[in-house]
């Protein structure tokens, strides 16, 4: 991240680590919206030339998980934040969750979770502008109304509409003696998912990575939570992977490296099936392990 990562003018706020620009009033709608009342409410923003700019619109999943600092609680945002305003709840994402297209992706700002609730449910809207050149598509393409009837894309703001982000490479994944190359991120993975072979706990996860790194001289670690977002696809579901991907064993959940800012005794946990972050207490054998290194 940049020294100075927040760049503050007038009303809004640009996040130099993504190009992407933020009102600097994290509350613009003055309270919760369901999702489509999200979309209208943006529309009227851009109407009005709010904070003196017209092309405001509702930031897809990666865009909004960007700002999360996974270190600091209500909100997790990082301490230096200019922001006001904001709600250590949930805002409304422009992803819908290809589990069920009646609901669509949130970001909790109290402890920086990210999982999907009904668009006809209440939540907060914090509208964004500009492109990133450092963040990827979330691979949505589909549009779907409040109901989960897919629906004609154009005028939408929909995540499967803008599809903004960085496009994938062709193809994604490559093999490279035995591992797996994402050539989105530059991450290798194993091509095995499940590397206890068991659900542990967060200590054991990290004791059987390094056993693995010292057994084949790799360095094998266990994955920051953004990490392991990334391998997601929101176009799919059980798992949430591209369809074309080559890993064995693919389990439903996965422990991080990253632990909780809101509380110690928690880290935050990856839902390979849904998409979702999450977070489980480290004492309990409840997630599986994914070994990764740089390549």
């Amino acid at each position: 991240m940049p020294s100075a990562r927040f760049s503050l003018k007038g009303d809004v706020v640009t996040d130099t680590a993504t190009g992407l620009v933020w009102p600097l009033n994290a509350q613009p709608a003055e309270t919760g919206l369901s999702w489509a009342e999200a979309f209208g409410f943006i529309e009227s923003m851009n109407r009005e030339n709010r904070f003196g700019h017209s092309d405001w619109r509702l930031p897809n999943r990666r865009e909004l998980y960007s700002l999360v600092d996974h270190a600091e609680r209500e909100p997790a945002l990082p301490q230096d934040h200019p922001f006001e305003r904001v709600w250590a709840g949930r805002y409304w994402t422009s992803t819908t969750s290809a589990r069920d297209y009646s609901y669509a992706w949130w970001v909790q700002f109290s402890g920086g979770r990210m999982f999907f609730g009904r668009k006809a449910d209440d939540a907060v809207v914090w509208p964004v502008r500009g492109t990133s050149a450092t963040l990827w598509a979330t691979g949505q393409k589909g549009c779907h109304d409040v109901n989960g009837a897919p629906m004609d894309c154009a005028g939408t703001g929909q995540d499967g509409a803008l599809r903004m982000g960085l496009a994938w490479p062709e193809p994604r994944f490559r093999e490279i003696g035995g591992d797996i190359e994402d050539r989105l991120t530059g991450f290798v993975w194993q091509r095995r998912a499940d590397l206890a072979g068991r659900m542990v706990d967060r200590e054991t996860a990290g004791r059987i990575v390094a056993e693995e790194a010292e057994r084949t001289g790799q360095p094998w670690r266990l994955p920051a939570i953004m990490e392991l977002e990334s391998l997601a696809d929101c176009s799919r579901a059980d798992p949430a992977l591209p369809a074309d991907h080559p890993f064995e064993n693919v389990r439903e959940a996965y422990w991080s490296a990253t632990d909780s800012g809101y509380d110690p005794e928690w880290s935050f946990c990856f839902y390979m099936h849904k998409g979702a972050v999450g977070v489980g207490f480290k004492t309990r054998p409840e997630f599986h392990v994914w070994a990764v290194r740089t390549a």
